[in-house]
C-alpha cells in the first residue's frame, strides 16, 4: 500500500487552494479553479490534487485567479516524502543528543566528586541492596561491589570517557540539523555514523539480546538502508544527479501540470 506523504501534509497545514478570493474564474484557470452548473467553485489542492468546494466570495480580493508565476507549489511527491522521512530520522538523532549529553554529564560530575561521593553511595547502595533481601557485604557479585569497582576507575578514563560521549552527542546534534533541512551532507554523515554503530549494536547482541537492543538494530538498519537506496548515495542508482532529477521533476508548477487532474475528480471528497 503506498503512502501518500500529500494526505499527510494536508491533514496536517490545511489544502493548498489557490484562487479563493478572486472575483471570476477564466478558463485558462481550469488547472487550479472551475465552476459547476450551479456557480459552485471547486479548488484544487496544489498538494494533493483533491477538489474542494467554495462559494464564490462575497468580498473578493483580487479580479482573477494567480497565474504560474504567482503560485508557490508547497512539496510534493518524493521530496515531501524525504522532508517527512529524514525529518522523523532527526527527531531520532535528538533523542540520541539529550541521552548522550545527559549521559557524558552524569560521567563529568561522577568524575568530579566520587572522592566525596564514595562512602555516602556505598552506605545508600548497603542499606538498599539488605532493605530488598540481597546479599550484604563484600562478598561476591553484588551491587555494592560493583559501584566500589566504578568508584575505582582512574579518573583519566572516566574523563575520556565523558569525552566521547560528548563529542557523540555534537555529532548527532549536527546530524539531526543537516537532516531537519535536507543536506546532502548530513545524508552521508548520518549513513557512516549509523554504519559504524551497526558492529557493536550486531556484538551487543550476541553477548544477550532485549527487546530494546533489537529495536534499535531494526531502526538503523532501515536508516542505513533508505539512505543508501532511496537517496542514491554513493552514486547508487545514479546518485546525486538521478536524485536531483528527481527532485525537479516533482517540484513547482511542472509537476502540478504533469499531474492535471481530469473531470472525474470533480467529485466532493
Amino acid at each position: 500500500m503506498r503512502v501518500r506523504y500529500e494526505l499527510l501534509g494536508c491533514a496536517l497545514h490545511g489544502h493548498a487552494l489557490v484562487g479563493t478570493d478572486a472575483a471570476t474564474v477564466r478558463t485558462q484557470d481550469a488547472l487550479l479553479v472551475r465552476e459547476d452548473a450551479d456557480g459552485l467553485r471547486w479548488h484544487r489542492c496544489l498538494r494533493c490534487d483533491a477538489w474542494e468546494p467554495r462559494e464564490t466570495p462575497r468580498e473578493p480580493a483580487r479580479d482573477t485567479v494567480p497565474g504560474p508565476d504567482e503560485v508557490e507549489v508547497p512539496l510534493r511527491g518524493r521530496p515531501l516524502r524525504d522532508r517527512y522521512v529524514l525529518r522523523l530520522i532527526a527527531l531520532d538523532r535528538a533523542l540520541h543528543v539529550v541521552g548522550l549529553a545527559l549521559l557524558g554529564t552524569a560521567v563529568l560530575l561522577f568524575a568530579a566528586h566520587r572522592e566525596a561521593w564514595g562512602p555516602t553511595a556505598g552506605q545508600i547502595v548497603g542499606i538498599l541492596q539488605a532493605g530488598l533481601g540481597g546479599p550484604v557485604g563484600h562478598g561476591g557479585p553484588t551491587l555494592l561491589v560493583e559501584v566500589e569497582r566504578a568508584f575505582a576507575v582512574p579518573a583519566r578514563t572516566l574523563y575520556t570517557l565523558a569525552a566521547v560521549l560528548l563529542a557523540y552527542a555534537v555529532l548527532e546534534a549536527v546530524e539531526a540539523v543537516g537532516l531537519w533541512y535536507a543536506q546532502r551532507w548530513a545524508e552521508y554523515l548520518t549513513f557512516v555514523a549509523t554504519t559504524v554503530l551497526l558492529v557493536p549494536e550486531v556484538w551487543e547482541l550476541t553477548h544477550g539480546p532485549t527487546p530494546t537492543k533489537i529495536l534499535a538494530l531494526l531502526v538503523n538498519l532501515a536508516v542505513v538502508v533508505y539512505l543508501l537506496v532511496a537517496k542514491r548515495l554513493f552514486g547508487l542508482r545514479g546518485g546525486g544527479r538521478a536524485e536531483e532529477a528527481e527532485r525537479a521533476r516533482d517540484t513547482g508548477w511542472p509537476a502540478v501540470e504533469r499531474a492535471g487532474p481530469g473531470t472525474d475528480r470533480l467529485t466532493p471528497r
